[in-house]
C-alpha cells in the first residue's frame, strides 16, 4: 500500500510538470524564434497580441485531478505506514 501511495503522490506532479513545460517550450519558441504572440486558448502562435490565460484556467481537470490524486497518495502512504506488516 505504501508503494502505491508513493506512486500516486509523485506521478501527478511529474505529469503536471511535463505538460506545463511542453507548453512553455512552445510559448518560448513562438515568442523568441517566430517573434509572434502565443494564443493560450487555441495553443497556436499568432501575429496579433493575445490575452494571457492562466494554465489552471485552461486545464482545470488536469490540475485538480492531479491534486486529488496526490492527496489520495498521501492518505495511502499514511495508512501504509500505520498498518503493521504481516
Amino acid at each position: 500500500m505504501l508503494k502505491l501511495g508513493l506512486l500516486l503522490l509523485i506521478l501527478p506532479i511529474l505529469v503536471l510538470m511535463g505538460a506545463y513545460f511542453m507548453e512553455l517550450s512552445d510559448v518560448r519558441d513562438c515568442l523568441l524564434v517566430q517573434e509572434g504572440h502565443w494564443d493560450y486558448r487555441a495553443g497556436v502562435c499568432r501575429d496579433t497580441a493575445q490575452p494571457f490565460v492562466p494554465w489552471v484556467d485552461r486545464h482545470p481537470w488536469l490540475v485538480n485531478g492531479g491534486m486529488l490524486t496526490s492527496v489520495a497518495g498521501v492518505a495511502l502512504c499514511m495508512v501504509g505506514l500505520y498498518v503493521k506488516k504481516r
